[in-house]
């Protein structure tokens, strides 16, 4: 397929490239597929991870040697189903999830995959979760993927600093927004959350960080690593 002007259409070869080293790199078991098939089924937003970037969340946690994840946004259970599996034995994923609707399909495909004693859910806003969280005093976080709502991105970081320790990691997902993220004048809250998220990361003593570009199947996007570093 190509576009008006004669040239290929980006998003077609994006998609393309992505089936193509999905099929040599990356295997979705049936877990995995069918927690994407009962998220479209119960009309959840598709905004799951790509199978690529739920394998580089995977390695990310096993390259760190992750026993204790903090996810800050579940959806249907997708993402949480990649960590989990990297964690070795006694490993335990934490993650919060504001809508009702979403955690029961993430439940369900929790249980499915064989990890209800590896995935600790909670429902309810983070804002309101990560609070309790603090308060249990549990052992700091070796990782947390911060994929929800975008404007409250900010108060996410600051909980994440307090609830992990030097050498965690801390990733922000859906950072570039088409590109949008370049925009000072931009109305939309999103940007304007990441933006300030970014800028949080960039002045912030105690983290080191990059951000990466990424296009394939989820279209132009992108996401930030931050090391805690003191």
């Amino acid at each position: 397929m190509t576009t008006e002007t004669g040239r290929p259409d980006p998003q077609q070869t994006w998609t393309a490239v992505d089936s193509y080293f999905n099929a040599l790199l990356v295997e979705e078991d049936a877990a995995l597929l069918a927690a994407v098939a009962d998220s479209e089924a119960a009309g959840l937003p598709p905004h799951q991870v790509a199978p690529n970037q739920g394998k580089l969340l995977a390695l990310l946690a096993r390259v760190h040697g992750a026993r204790r994840v903090l996810e800050i946004g579940t959806l249907g259970g997708y993402s949480t189903i990649w960590l989990a599996r990297a964690l070795p034995a006694g490993g335990r994923v934490v993650t919060l999830e504001a809508d009702e609707r979403c955690a029961a399909v993430a439940t369900r495909t929790i249980e499915r995959a064989g990890l209800a004693d590896v995935v600790e859910l909670r429902t309810g806003p983070a804002l309101d979760t990560l609070p309790q969280l603090e308060q249990e005093g549990g052992d700091p976080f070796d990782l947390v993927f911060i994929d929800a709502d975008k404007p409250s991105n900010p108060a996410y970081l600051e909980w994440a600093l307090r609830l992990t320790r030097p050498g965690s990691l801390i990733i922000g997902d859906n950072v570039v927004r088409d590109g949008a993220v370049t925009d000072p004048a931009s109305t939309d809250p999103r940007v304007q959350g990441v933006r300030t998220f970014t800028e949080q990361i960039a002045a912030h003593p105690r983290l080191t960080a990059t951000a990466v570009q990424t296009v394939g199947e989820k279209g132009y996007d992108g996401f930030v690593l931050a090391l805690v570093t003191g």
